[in-house]
C-alpha cells in the first residue's frame, strides 16, 4: 500500500484528553486544514514499519508514550564516513547507551545524556536528540539553545504547558514524563552540556510540484521509497533525510534532510517572517534580524520545517502554552506557517 499525497482526506476528528497529573488537557479538533505531514500522521502508509502508539482519544499523555519493538537485529556492523568506529542497529539503537559515532564532535557527555537512567526507564538524551544536539526531523534540535529558554522548557513540559496538538506524538508525551523524573542536577548538566554545542544548518529546502512517495516509521521519521514515482506534492512539505539508510540504519547525527516545499512557499514565508505581511510581527523584532536568536529567544533558522511547523500549530491549538507567540500566531492559517517554516528552515543558523 502506497503512499498517495493527493489522496488524502481528513475527517474531522475530535481527540479528547483527560486530566491527568499533567493537568487538564484541552479537546482539540483536526480539521481539514491540519497540517498531518508535520505529525507524521498521513493517512496511508506503505509499511508495516510504522505501529500507532496505544493511545485513544480518552487516554491521558502520560499513556501515550513512545512504546516500540527494538528494531530487526541483523548482527552487521557498519560504519560511517569520518569514523573508524562501528555499530549494529540495535547498538546504534540502544535506549539506555546509544552509539557515539563521532566522541570527538563534542565534550564528555554526562551520564544522563549518554546513558539515561534505564533504572527509572529514562531514556539517553542521545538517543533521539544525538550526542551532538542536532535531533530529527521527528524531534527537537536542542543544540545551542540559549540556557534559560532551555530551562523553562524543561519545567514547561514537567508543569503539562507543553504537548502535542496530536496526542499520538509519543515522544512528546515521553519527555513530559522524563522532565518531571530528572533531578535538578541532571536538569543542569544537560542544559549546560546542550547549550555549548554549535547548531549546525541541516535542511536543503527544495521548491517542487512533486515530492517522494515515503513510508514513515514507528517514530515518525519519513522515509523516501526510491523504487516509486514522484507524486503531486500538493500543499504541505515532505521531509526525508538526504541518505535514508544512514539515517535509518545508524542513527548518522551528521545527516541532514531535504525538504520539497510547495512552488513559492519560501517567497511567500519571506515575506511573512520579514514584514508579517499583515497578519503577524516581524519574526527578527524577537529572534533577532538573521532568526538565529535574541538573548533568551532562540534561534528558528535551519531548523527542520516539520518541528518548526508542530511548534506554531501546537501553539494555536493551545497545547504549547507561550503567552509571546500565541498572540502572533493568531491570525495565521495553516498555509501562512506553512510558507513561514518553508522560509526558515533554508536560513543559516
Amino acid at each position: 500500500m502506497n503512499i498517495h499525497l493527493t489522496a488524502l482526506t481528513l475527517g474531522l476528528v475530535s481527540m479528547t484528553v483527560m486530566s491527568s497529573k499533567l493537568g487538564a488537557q484541552p479537546v482539540i479538533e483536526h480539521g481539514p486544514d491540519w497540517p498531518d505531514w508535520a505529525y507524521g500522521e498521513l493517512d496511508t502508509f506503505s509499511s508495516d514499519d510504522r505501529v500507532a502508539p496505544p493511545c485513544s482519544r480518552s487516554a491521558m499523555p502520560v499513556e501515550c508514550a513512545y512504546i516500540a519493538n527494538d528494531p530487526p537485529e541483523d548482527g552487521v556492523k557498519r560504519s560511517l564516513p569520518g569514523t573508524e568506529l562501528m555499530f549494529t542497529r540495535n547498538e546504534a539503537y540502544f535506549a539506555y547507551g546509544p552509539a557515539d559515532w563521532y566522541p570527538g564532535d563534542h565534550q564528555q557527555m554526562p551520564s544522563i545524556v549518554a546513558n539515561g537512567r534505564e533504572a527509572d526507564g529514562i531514556k539517553a538524551c542521545a538517543l533521539c536528540h544525538y550526542p551532538n544536539g542536532q535531533g530529527k526531523m521527528e524531534n527537537a534540535h536542542i543544540s545551542g539553545l540559549p540556557e534559560a529558554y532551555f530551562l523553562e522548557q524543561i519545567a514547561a513540559f514537567e508543569r503539562g504547558d507543553r504537548h502535542s496538538a496530536d496526542i499520538r506524538k509519543a515522544n512528546t508525551n515521553e519527555m513530559a514524563m522524563i522532565a518531571a523524573n530528572l533531578t535538578e542536577a541532571e536538569k543542569e548538566e544537560i542544559v549546560e552540556y546542550y547549550t555549548s554545542l554549535p547548531f549546525r544548518k541541516m535542511v536543503r529546502v527544495v521548491e517542487s510540484e512533486e515530492a517522494p512517495q515515503v513510508r514513515v516509521t514507528t517514530n515518525r521519521l519519513m522515509l523516501p521509497l526510491p523504487d516509486l514515482p514522484s507524486v503531486p506534492l500538493g500543499q504541505r512539505i515532505i521531509e526525508v533525510p538526504e541518505d535514508p539508510e544512514r539515517t535509518e540504519m545508524s542513527r548518522d547525527p551528521r545527516g541532514g534532510f531535504v525538504a520539497y516545499v510547495p512552488v513559492g512557499s519560501v517567497a511567500k514565508g519571506e515575506e511573512l517572517v520579514t514584514t508579517g505581511g499583515g497578519k503577524t510581527i516581524q519574526c527578527g523584532l524577537c529572534h533577532g534580524p538573521d532568526q538565529t536568536g535574541l538573548a533568551a529567544i532562540p534561534s528558528i533558522a535551519g531548523r527542520t520545517a516539520s518541528y518548526t511547523m508542530r511548534q506554531l500549530w501546537d501553539v494555536k491549538q493551545g497545547t504549547r502554552k507561550s503567552p509571546i507567540m500565541t498572540p502572533i500566531v493568531a491570525n495565521l492559517s495553516a498555509e501562512d506557517m506553512l510558507n513561514i517554516v518553508a522560509y526558515l528552515a533554508g536560513l543559516d543558523p
